[in-house]
């Protein structure tokens, strides 16, 4: 029984939003023939260009939280470990191996990319969600993985990072020395600002609250 209710419901609540759609085109200027016109053929069509529309208007809705740039000239984890260190800035132990690691690229030429904030309430998660579930509804609002770059580069260029901001990098996990997933952190708390990196692992799940930086698409 509670199962057909949840289905009664849905199916009312989708006929609802459809007539108030149609009434708010047709108040646009679009007449009844366009409308069937659109939908008649191929109903799967009309849902991907409706969905790709309401994307676009989601998109807007996550302002860019920081530009930064990429390929600056550092290349190697210890280019980079010497110029945290010259910026008065700190490394964690992990943050320090997963930036070793092989799988940790520069890029090879400058260039910018926007990032955003967001959190995990935000991306539509109540109550928490796994990384990859993070990830990929980040994706369908046109949103991006970071480059594993942008980790120690947005902590050299954001020098004024609020005191207590905590932000995981939506990146692909890198692997550590012991075989964990890790991802990079940036933080500026009590003890200073800090590069520093978090267990990704693929069952964890992640609370509401946590803000996540991806790349906006361009």
């Amino acid at each position: 029984m509670a199962k057909t209710n949840v289905l009664v419901s849905a199916a009312g609540w989708l006929l609802g939003f459809t007539e108030k759609l149609v009434r708010e085109l047709k108040k646009q200027g679009v007449t009844d023939e366009a409308i069937h016109n659109f939908v008649k053929d191929d109903g799967d069509v009309a849902v991907e260009k409706i969905a790709a529309e309401l994307a676009k208007l989601m998109r807007v809705s996550f302002p860019t939280c920081k530009s930064i740039k990429l390929g600056t000239g550092l290349k190697t984890a210890d280019d980079f470990r010497r110029a945290l260190k010259a910026g008065g800035y700190q490394i964690g132990r992990w943050a320090n191996d997963i930036l070793g690691q092989p799988v940790f690229k520069a890029a090879q030429k400058e260039t910018e990319v926007e990032l955003v904030k967001v959190s995990v309430v935000e991306l539509g998660f109540r109550n928490g969600a796994t990384w990859q579930e993070i990830y990929q509804r980040a994706k369908e609002l046109g949103l991006e993985l970071c480059p594993n770059e942008v980790g120690p580069q947005l902590r050299l260029q954001y020098k004024d990072q609020p005191n207590g901001e905590w932000l995981l990098i939506a990146m692909e996990p890198i692997t550590d020395s012991v075989g964990c997933l890790r991802v990079f952190v940036v933080e500026h708390g009590a003890y200073g600002r800090w590069l520093l990196s978090y267990y990704a692992y693929p069952e964890g799940v992640w609370h509401s609250y946590g803000q996540w930086l991806f790349v906006r698409r361009k």
